[in-house]
């Protein structure tokens, strides 16, 4: 591309954001300045009106002619393009007080999907990745189950690996959910985020923040941090903060990892809520027990009818509601049963609690999802945690959005459920030193491919097999779930969660 073609795609790209960015007139000057200076280009090109499609007609371009002209090396692509869509995107106050002003003029519905739409229109959300991702729904014993093979997190390739160990730690940001993220022109081990925007909130009279989330594992998936970088908690004021985010977002949910390992989130150095549309599965489950108690006359208290072990409490008083969801969490904080396996508290605390909190009109629900992180020798990924037989699915902890039901798979199993097939339809053939050298990526899978073949054959046509592989993964999300439950259930374990709720909560049921 000559630099005459470059300033028209230069051109196109103001022409994009004051379309999609919300950029403005009196700003456009100023923008195209900088990206004149960026490209040490000496005027912008006019009478440009028109524009292609965002990616593959403008920014891919414009971020190769970057690269053949030495201004980025090929593993600094995604780098380089937020640092340019970051001179397109106004400033985090500007975009501060456009929220506000949509919140005061047409509702905080309005304001978030101006925000989300930004985030999608800046590549801050990258679509064009999270749109390769592989999406299927199951309905299970208990309800749907969504399911996604994750392949909107690009691996790094070993360029980029390579160069990552070679540059120094600055301990700045102090981790990927700090506030000092915006604007951070990244390395090749911290993304860049010259395209984040955040809005400043108050949650339990503290100062919080929202952005959303990158990848969008569900719809308008949001996450709410901590403007203290702090480790993850839940405690009583976590759930009053919950509570506080429903009253300010009434049309999104809310909940907190654990604050545990293995049953966690895979950060919990910072204290951070996730949420979004009301999208998630276990939203959808009734009940399957309710129960009661003298003080608890104005809230309504229920075990739902789901995989793992979920309190619901709902009523139209918040504090109420409050006050009975702590209950639950402190007592489940002490709560040991060791016929059924748990054991609050051994050298460390072992039970914890993930939350989820969501308003229906002037309902309030809180779900409390009971987790237990133990480990033993029989079981030393954690006793509540997918056996190993069901880490060639998913080994990795499973934490708030798989417990309700929506699986975010990795990415890997993308071929390797691909080759999985092969071997039911006769594409390929079983070779056992192959299948038994550790050094195989389908290595972990051998047990199940042995399995699939002796029950299916080795000549099936392609529909088949892709029934035959999907059904298994469902049937493995599906034994994953239950897994997560402390309380099992089968009879044994429902009995061992209604001693929970009577004994410990001092419930009677209704």
């Amino acid at each position: 591309m000559t630099s005459e073609e470059l300033k028209i795609k230069l051109a196109q790209l103001v022409n994009y954001a004051k379309d999609n960015l919300s950029l403005r007139e009196e700003d456009e000057s100023y923008v195209t300045n900088g990206l004149l200076a960026m490209f040490n280009l000496s005027a912008p090109a006019t009478g440009v009106e028109n524009y292609g499609d965002f990616q593959s007609e403008i920014v891919d371009p414009i971020v190769a002619y970057a690269i053949e002209n030495g201004m980025a090396k090929e593993e600094e692509n995604i780098l380089f393009e937020t640092k340019l869509l970051g001179l397109l995107t106004p400033s985090p106050s500007s975009i501060i007080d456009k929220f506000d002003i949509l919140v005061s003029n047409t509702g905080i519905r309005s304001a978030t999907d101006w925000l989300f739409n930004l985030s999608k229109a800046n590549n801050y959300i990258r679509c064009v990745d999270i749109n390769k991702n592989i999406k299927w729904e199951h309905t299970g014993k208990f309800g749907k189950i969504g399911i996604t093979i994750n392949l909107s997190k690009p691996e790094k390739d070993p360029k980029q690996i390579a160069a990552a160990k070679l540059l120094p730690k600055s301990g700045y940001p102090a981790c990927l959910l700090c506030t000092e993220n915006v604007g951070f022109a990244g390395t090749l081990n911290h993304p860049a985020r010259q395209t984040l925007r955040i809005i400043p909130i108050k949650l339990g009279g503290e100062s919080w923040s929202i952005q959303y989330s990158p990848y969008q594992y569900y719809r308008e998936h949001i996450i709410a941090l901590s403007n203290e970088h702090r480790p993850m908690a839940v405690n009583s004021d976590t759930l009053f903060r919950l509570l506080d985010f429903v009253d300010l977002f009434p049309h999104y949910f809310i909940g907190s990892n654990a604050a545990l390992p293995i049953v966690g989130g895979s950060i919990l150095t910072h204290d951070h809520y996730q949420g979004g549309a009301k999208v998630l599965p276990m939203f959808e489950v009734g009940t399957r027990k309710q129960y009661g108690g003298s003080k608890y006359k104005d809230v309504e208290v229920y075990v739902a009818d789901w995989y793992n072990s979920v309190v619901r409490v709902s009523g139209k008083n918040k504090f109420e509601v409050h006050e009975i969801a702590t209950d639950v969490l402190e007592t489940w904080a002490k709560w040991s049963d060791e016929s059924v396996n748990v054991i609050c508290k051994t050298s460390e605390q072992h039970n914890a609690v993930t939350p989820i909190a969501r308003k229906e009109g002037d309902t309030y629900i809180i779900d409390m999802i009971l987790r237990n992180n133990r480990t033993d020798d029989a079981h030393p990924y954690g006793i509540f945690h997918p056996e190993e037989k069901l880490h060639n699915i998913k080994k990795e902890g499973i934490g708030i959005i798989e417990v309700m039901g929506l699986f975010i798979l990795p990415g890997r199993l993308k071929s390797e459920l691909e080759c999985i097939k092969d071997y039911i339809t006769g594409n390929k053939n079983i070779d056992f030193k192959e299948l038994n050298n550790s050094e195989n990526p389908m290595f972990k899978h051998a047990p199940t491919i042995l399995q699939l073949v002796n029950d299916h054959g080795n000549s099936r046509d392609r529909v088949y097999a892709d029934r035959v592989v999907t059904d298994y993964v469902n049937d493995a999300c599906e034994q994953i779930l239950e897994c997560t439950a402390v309380f099992k259930n089968d009879e044994q374990g429902q009995s061992a969660f209604d001693k929970f709720m009577t004994q410990g909560l001092g419930l009677k049921e209704l």
